[in-house]
């Protein structure tokens, strides 16, 4: 994600962090009207002891901020807690008479748990407070073995009853029955536990003596309790069921043999179909089903080709290439998993208009992402092709660019084409490019503050160098087009065509010079630099200092107590802001994000310039996936997806992943849909396995589907999802062998529960400050990947380095050269940042903002290292070279990349490989093997960066060293290598014969390879 400062506000939040009012959770939950009661003390001596659970925060001080009924609220921060056992603090207060107290709690330094504004209500004796949940209790002290059955059981009493409970809503790993037989006492908390009876199911018998009912309620333990909204349940003797607290006497088994399903699912209703050129986009309202509604069929009538008939796994589907001006009706039906089908929806009728001048053929080249290591450019700084199409933009001076005559929007597409062969030349195959759609920012050349999702942005095009000229020139190159996309915000304008506010703050004397005048007719499109008032729209689209009618914003125009790095005063709604209440619900989030760990970071606003998408809203969801098929269509290869941990996996995998896989399914067929590459940005910036503990923050959590049903309400699922996989935990995630070797054997992938994103290997690249920790740390995460070996492994990036350095990488050459050999050779696709083959900006801060020139950054422009010609012979192979350029070419890392290409290309296992380290000695040394009977491949070999190694138990035969061409014959299953040294790596390849030979020395001895 890319969240450049704005240089007049930077962050004008922290009036607003400090308030109380930003991190409320859940709502708190009573107690059972059965669980023992506190005992009250005499009037004048009451007092709580509060105990607030701290794993799901990362606080490093806990203060309780409180008010007795009655009293005063206690000096901010409050009092401080202190520790009361593992996961827990705790604080005892006096109340006097007062029989409770209003509380908050914060971390000391303005983040604050508030129960969502509300405040929590908190009673006397022993209370906790747990992700927004209050409940009586002591969670230090031990609970002991299961109460007895109740004492009013007598001898010889026969009434028994045997309870059911649901855990699908509720998500707990651990269910309690608290219960009290009819005349008799309840357990004590938390109860009896249940044990597990099938999928969705626990169960307990229990005694009840001579009382053929009970009352009842059930928690998981920690003090979160479902006693039927406070009335607890009724239960009878015998069989009973308890359901999304629907009670069932008498019920059946419900983990007996389910009946054969015979219900259809119901009709698909609200069906709406808009037409825009020769493309439809249908949308319609989940159905439901008495189990659960698996896909839907959609039906198209109309044009010359008779109708067809197409299966869609999510409530959006999109109908491109049809011919003009014609009619087309729709209907949908939905399908449930044992085939049951609804009857037809009602029809939707469109016309299609006229068609655009379809570009140049574009089709993605469909192979298998592991083949192809990937370069990685920000395209406005890589190389300028057309000097015409240079922007500055408002911060051209400020930040100094102008000073250096190196405008933020500076290379293009042109020369991205004209610089492939250099890409190429140094042996990648794959080209990850920045965001391409139209930006409308102050500072907004990375292309992460997207305005018109479906237009390309002008300041990267030029004449004979659009997009799709440059994905057409990639493809005949036998190279792929990986287009960053953003799902998860919009500039702070919005998103032209779904919804941008009209009026923005004042302006008065003093931001004249900054803001533009109404231009009537002038419309957006971040090339045009003239307007009447002699400067580009990069705001908004109409500026005032007397209030409009129609204002929707808080408080318009009202001067703030902040002001602008230049001294001017800084007005309430002269930005738009998440709060201002411009943005409607429907399209947008309406709060700042306060925990980026918490439940709040996927539904609230990253920073001031990045407007969060309300992903879960279906014009929202249509309008993203409607501009994404555009891309789509042209031929693109893959998305690599911007700030994906933002958006809830519920999201991902109902809507925006089928949507893709669907749309290139229709236009290219089955295997481009396996082949098209999708791989998020899932920010966790942390060293361990999980992220602080949380499966929804973590890398790989976003590479699995589902694992149960959650409410049609895509609003509603993330929470229940968020909530049941957050309560499951770690321990709890599905495991994956799909990265592994079966001792020496490839054994075919699972990948039925693959939701279709692929991630960057967030902890590689964290503990990238050296190969071994990276390697070490990958090693360890690697089963609880969906496949670890499409993860995308980087060093560095436009956002950080390892451990989240602000600067770009700085560890020398040798490491440089270590950390290749490792990416190149162990599973997973190398990654290389624009420049790092030259060590471009080492230790450079990576991006100041406007705050500082463009060329002092990681971010700088890399064109002067390109100047001259180049042509590549192939991949890692230049035939010539002419200028500034063939000196970058001779350069250290770039031999050692160019050759590593060359060995990875020729050994099928260093590329698609599952490994092991099984009977290996050594630091950095596996063994990767890969087989595809039917095409003949079977790849084995033996891998050690920078150590000795010793392999045992591997199979007997010849062994020949892709670096240096030594030949080993194996005969005991034994074969030692010693140290190459740092940054050099031996590949010994079994050789297998025929297609399979081992391909012997590859590329000539090097500064490091040899």
């Amino acid at each position: 994600m890319k969240r450049s400062p704005h240089l007049l506000l930077g962050r004008l939040l922290a009036a607003v962090t400090a308030a109380v009012g930003l991190l409320g959770l859940l709502t708190a939950a009573p107690d059972p009207a059965g669980s023992p009661a506190a005992t009250p003390v005499a009037a004048s001596e009451n007092t709580a002891t509060v105990f607030y659970y701290t794993k799901t925060r990362d606080w490093s001080a806990y203060y309780l901020h409180y008010a007795p009924d009655g009293g005063s609220w206690t000096a901010v921060p409050g009092a401080r807690m202190e520790a009361a056992c593992t996961d827990w603090v705790k604080k005892t207060v006096p109340l006097g008479s007062s029989t409770g107290l209003a509380a908050t709690f914060t971390d000391g330094s303005g983040v604050w748990d508030n129960n969502a504004g509300k405040n929590y209500a908190l009673g006397t004796g022993s209370l906790t407070v747990r992700d927004g949940v209050v409940a009586h209790s002591d969670p230090c002290a031990g609970t002991g073995p299961d109460p007895s059955p109740s004492p009013t059981a007598t001898a010889g009493a026969e009434n028994t009853a045997t309870v059911y409970y649901s855990t699908t809503t509720v998500g707990w790993t651990t269910t309690n029955l608290h219960y009290q037989p009819a005349g008799g006492s309840w357990t004590a908390v938390p109860g009896v536990g249940m044990e597990a009876a099938c999928t969705g199911w626990v169960k307990r018998s229990v005694e009840l003596g001579t009382a053929t009912k009970m009352q009842a309620a059930f928690n998981n333990g920690n003090g979160v309790w479902d006693n039927n909204n406070g009335s607890d349940y009724t239960l009878s003797a015998g069989v009973s069921t308890v359901r999304d607290k629907a009670v069932t006497k008498d019920a059946a088994d419900p983990c007996a043999a389910q009946p054969a399903d015979t219900e259809a699912p119901t009709v698909p209703t609200r069906v709406k179909a808009d037409v825009d050129g020769v493309s439809a986009v249908l949308t319609w309202e989940p159905s439901t089903d008495d189990r659960a509604v698996t896909r839907y069929q959609v039906t198209r009538t109309g044009g010359t080709k008779g109708s067809m008939v197409s299966d869609v796994g999510s409530t959006v589907y999109s109908d491109a290439h049809l011919e003009e001006k014609t009619a087309y009706t729709y209907t949908v039906k939905a399908v449930d998993a044992a085939g049951n089908t609804s009857a037809p929806s009602a029809a939707a009728t469109v016309t299609t208009g006229t068609g655009p001048v379809a570009p140049a053929a574009g089709r993605p080249l469909g192979t298998d992402p592991r083949k192809d290591p990937v370069y990685f450019v920000l395209t406005a700084r890589f190389d300028d092709g057309d000097a015409s199409n240079n922007r500055g933009g408002s911060q051209d001076v400020k930040s100094g660019n102008a000073a250096n005559g190196d405008p933020m929007f500076r290379g293009d597409f042109k020369g991205l084409v004209n610089k492939l062969d250099y890409i190429k030349g140094l042996g990648f195959s794959a080209v990850w490019i920045t965001p391409v759609v139209l930006n409308r920012s102050d500072y907004d050349y990375h292309g992460y503050h997207g305005y018109d999702f479906y237009q390309v942005d002008g300041r990267l095009e030029s004449a004979g160098a659009s997009y799709q000229d440059l994905i057409n020139a990639a493809h005949a190159k036998g190279m792929k087009i990986y287009q960053d996309v953003v799902y998860n915000h919009s500039s702070r304008w919005g998103a032209k065509g779904l919804y941008t506010p009209t009026v923005y703050g004042v302006r008065d004397d003093q931001w004249s010079w900054y803001y533009d005048e109404k231009d009537e007719g002038f419309e957006y499109d971040g090339v045009s630099v003239e307007t009447k008032s002699g400067k580009s729209y990069y705001n908004g689209d109409l500026w005032s200092t007397a209030e409009p009618s129609g204002n929707t914003c808080v408080n318009w125009g009202k001067p703030t107590g902040s002001t602008s790095p230049e001294g001017y005063r800084i007005y309430n709604c002269q930005w738009p802001n998440p709060t201002s209440g411009m943005f409607p619900k429907e399209y947008y989030h309406n709060c700042w994000l306060g925990n980026w760990e918490g439940e709040d970071s996927r539904s609230c606003w990253l920073h001031e310039d990045l407007a969060d998408f309300n992903t879960e809203s279906a014009p929202v969801q249509n309008y993203l996936i409607g501009a994404y098929d555009k891309y789509i269509d042209m031929g693109v290869d893959g998305f690599r997806i911007d700030t994906a941990v933002h958006i809830p996996r519920t999201t991902w995998n109902r809507r925006f992943l089928p949507a893709i896989q669907e749309r290139v399914t229709q236009q290219f067929g089955a295997t481009a849909a396996k082949n098209f590459f999708v791989f998020g940005e899932v920010g966790a910036f942390v060293n361990d396995k999980w992220n602080r503990g949380s499966v929804n923050h973590s890398a790989q959590f976003f590479t699995w589907k589902e694992r149960k049903e959650y409410s049609a309400d895509d609003s509603k699922a993330a929470l229940e999802m968020y909530d049941y996989e957050e309560k499951l935990g770690t321990g709890a995630q599905p495991v994956s062998a799909n990265a592994f070797l079966a001792g020496n054997t490839y054994h075919t992938p699972d990948h039925s529960e693959f939701s279709g994103m692929n991630v960057i290997d967030m902890r590689m690249h964290m503990n990238f400050g050296d190969a071994d920790n990276a390697y070490n740390n990958g090693k360890d995460s690697d089963d609880s990947y969906n496949d670890a070996t499409y993860n995308v492994v980087y060093v560095d990036s436009h956002d950080y380095g390892p451990n989240k350095s602000s600067e770009r990488y700085a560890g020398g050459t040798d490491a440089w050269a270590e950390n290749m050999a490792l990416m190149w050779t162990f599973r997973g696709i190398p990654t290389l940042y624009y420049g790092s083959e030259i060590e471009f900006q080492a230790g450079k801060k990576i991006d100041c903002g406007p705050s500082c020139p463009l060329a002092t950054t990681g971010r700088a422009y890399y064109g002067d290292h390109l100047a001259g010609t180049v042509e590549a012979s192939g991949f890692g192979q230049v035939s010539s070279a002419t200028g500034e350029v063939a000196n970058t070419l001779s350069k250290p890392l770039v031999k050692h990349v160019q050759r590593l290409n060359r060995i990875r290309r020729a050994v099928p296992a260093l590329q698609m490989g599952q490994y092991s380290t099984e009977g290996i000695t050594g630091q950095m040394a596996y063994k990767r093997r890969y087989t595809d009977a039917a095409n003949g491949v079977d790849s084995f070999a033996l891998v050690t960066v920078t150590g000795a190694a010793t392999y045992t138990g591997i199979p007997n035969g010849t062994y020949q060293d892709a670096v240096t061409g030594d030949t080993k014959v194996v005969s005991d299953g034994k074969l030692s290598v010693a140290a190459p040294g740092k940054g050099n790596m031996r590949v010994y390849v079994l050789d297998l014969g025929g297609s399979n030979a081992a391909p012997g020395k590859v590329g000539a001895a090097g500064p490091y390879l040899k």
